[in-house]
């Protein structure tokens, strides 16, 4: 398996190792060329404004898309959530727009306002996964074929759609791989149709 992570700004470093404690390849992704021969991409959290920005400026935005409408899986977590999301509450920053969801920024306050939680994950057994919250957004609404996987205090915090998961938190903070497996599941089957 080989994964990329998008490497443009935020948390990337963290997500490649818990990638690699799976025994994944992993590849940074600042170019286009990068996303050659992946089986799955995550989009890490950082500052959503300005990874948009950037996707833009390096011209890597459209070759995911592409990509993605492939059938590549792409896992948005915390950034990456608000970057894939179709719809931003108050906001028209540039963004993916693959997922059909409508993502609200910073909706669970400023960074003092961080937390941690132990969460029900739909797929991940009866184990709660503890989850990191920084300035995180979460999910306001689903549209049509989304499927929630857990929720905060009745605000979606994962969801999957087709090809793509979101998740409000960050699971690479964690030694916890569960999530990242099951990124990991979801990308076989894009492999196995390459």
């Amino acid at each position: 398996m080989r994964i990329g992570v998008l490497a443009l700004q935020g948390a990337f470093i963290e997500h490649e190792k818990s990638l690699r404690s799976l025994g994944c390849e992993t590849v940074q992704v600042r170019k286009r060329e990068q996303l050659e021969n992946i089986d799955g991409l995550i989009i890490p959290g950082g500052e959503s404004t300005t990874i948009g920005k950037l996707m833009n400026d390096f011209d890597i935005a459209d070759p995911i898309k592409a990509l993605a409408e492939q059938g590549m899986p792409v896992f948005g977590t915390c950034a990456g959530l608000i970057v894939l999301a179709r719809d931003i509450v108050n906001s028209t920053q540039p963004r993916l727009g693959l997922m059909n969801i409508t993502a609200r920024r910073n909706a669970f306050g400023r960074q003092v306002d961080s937390f941690e939680t132990d969460l029900q994950i739909e797929g991940l057994g009866p184990e709660p996964f503890r989850a990191v919250f920084i300035r995180a957004p979460y999910i306001e609404e689903v549209g049509d074929g989304v499927e929630v996987l857990a929720t905060v205090d009745g605000k979606i915090v994962f969801a999957r759609e087709k090809n793509f998961m979101a998740a409000a938190f960050h699971p690479e903070l964690t030694d916890d791989t569960r999530v990242h497996r099951l990124f990991i599941n979801f990308c076989k089957t894009f492999h196995n149709l390459r």
